[in-house]
């Protein structure tokens, strides 16, 4: 496991349940950035029928990102059985006792019940899906984050070419993107910075990260070597980031 210095590791075991069929791909890795804040996201799981040309994108993901496919076969024309198969997997998550958190990534009406029930027990959910989501699905959210939207201020905010070298040797766009993204998703103070802490869980919360890939022991070491960072060593021990570039 990466040694982030001071970092917290992650507090809570969290759900991920993916509806494929009306999902993009595109929004997975901010949505795993984000769900860090309710803790490691262990049960990741994508439902659909993967027979679909559509979902071509998401079988490669599943890959990249540990995501578990479920097939769900299109029992009857027009009825989408993704739905069902889905809330029962989650109630069944749910009362096993074991998962703190949920993120659903819908933007289907029917999965409001579910978040309702969810939050009935005392647990946060977050809901995750574009503008067409309806207000119903939008409120039974503990937070509802429109893709679209997050997505659109992740381009603006990313300058391009990240990629650079450091003193271990070249660090790529793709984990510079990661970095940036767990600053953007942390709490700052008054000057702009992050703790350490925060940023390390969220970039953690994505699969296969880890800073001894890049020649590193510690995220202090990997991030203060990168130049769209500076660095602020406090009392206490406490390190703080903040994004410059």
């Amino acid at each position: 496991m990466t040694d982030f210095s001071n970092d917290a590791a992650p507090s809570g075991n969290v759900a991920l349940l993916i509806d494929a069929d009306n999902a993009s791909s595109a929004t997975i890795d901010p949505v795993l950035t984000v769900l860090a804040e309710l803790g490691t996201v262990n049960v990741r799981r994508a439902y659909g029928n993967w027979s679909k040309p559509g979902l071509k994108r998401w079988a490669e993901l599943t890959m990249k990102h540990g995501i578990e496919p479920y097939q769900q076969f299109d029992i009857t024309k027009g009825k989408n059985a993704t739905d069902m198969r889905m809330t029962i997997d989650a109630m069944d998550l749910l009362f096993r006792g074991r998962v703190t958190g949920f993120g659903l990534m819908s933007s289907d009406s029917d999965f409001m019940p579910l978040a309702m029930r969810i939050r009935q027990e005392g647990l946060p959910v977050y809901g995750f899906g574009t503008q067409r989501a309806p207000e119903g699905f939008r409120a039974a959210c503990s937070r509802f984050i429109d893709l679209d939207r997050l997505e659109k201020d992740r381009a603006q905010q990313i300058d391009t070419p990240l990629a650079m070298e450091t003193t271990k040797g070249a660090v790529s766009d793709e984990l510079v993107k990661l970095l940036i993204d767990a600053y953007n998703a942390s709490k700052r103070d008054e000057r702009g910075y992050a703790s350490l802490n925060d940023v390390g869980q969220l970039a953690g919360n994505r699969s296969s990260f880890d800073t001894r890939n890049y020649g590193y022991a510690r995220l202090s070491d990997l991030i203060g070597d990168v130049p769209n960072f500076q660095v602020e060593r406090r009392e206490g021990g406490r390190v703080f980031v903040k994004r410059v570039r």
